[in-house]
């Protein structure tokens, strides 16, 4: 996967034999502050999520339960990343195209977002974002 994209980030995972915990620290395995958190869940089969870009929000995404896949678009290249394991996440750079499918039978996703919601950031087009993309 081509880093100016994204990236698979290695949480901390402590195993114990009563069950595993894994956190994530601010600024420290999360390269923002985290301004807004968020889950996806109860996805009906066949739905995809996202379907957007934004223009300045970086996100982690989390596989807290079951698996899905996150396809990342920079408008050249198309890396597909399946995410399956709740001590890994995905970090999305801002200016990429996000798509989530293949949502397993109760998946949930959770995402650490760089920034309060605004719906100004996003680009919901796909033409505008590769409109975009051209003039970088």
């Amino acid at each position: 996967m081509d880093e100016s994209k994204g990236k698979i980030i290695d949480l901390h995972k402590i195993i114990d034999p009563r069950g595993n915990l894994t956190f994530v620290e601010e600024c420290r395995d999360v390269p923002f502050n985290v301004s807004r958190v968020y889950w996806v869940y109860d996805v009906p089969a066949g739905e995809s999520r996202g379907g957007h870009s934004h223009k300045h929000c970086k996100e982690l995404l989390i596989a807290i339960s079951g698996s899905f896949t996150v396809s990342l678009d920079d408008g050249k290249t198309l890396d597909k990343i399946l995410l399956n394991h709740p001590y890994q996440g995905l970090l999305i750079e801002n200016g990429v195209w996000r798509t989530l499918d293949d949502f397993s039978s109760g998946a949930v996703c959770l995402v650490l977002a760089s920034d309060y919601f605004e719906e100004d950031d996003y680009i919901r087009e796909y033409d505008e974002f590769l409109k975009d993309q051209e003039c970088l």
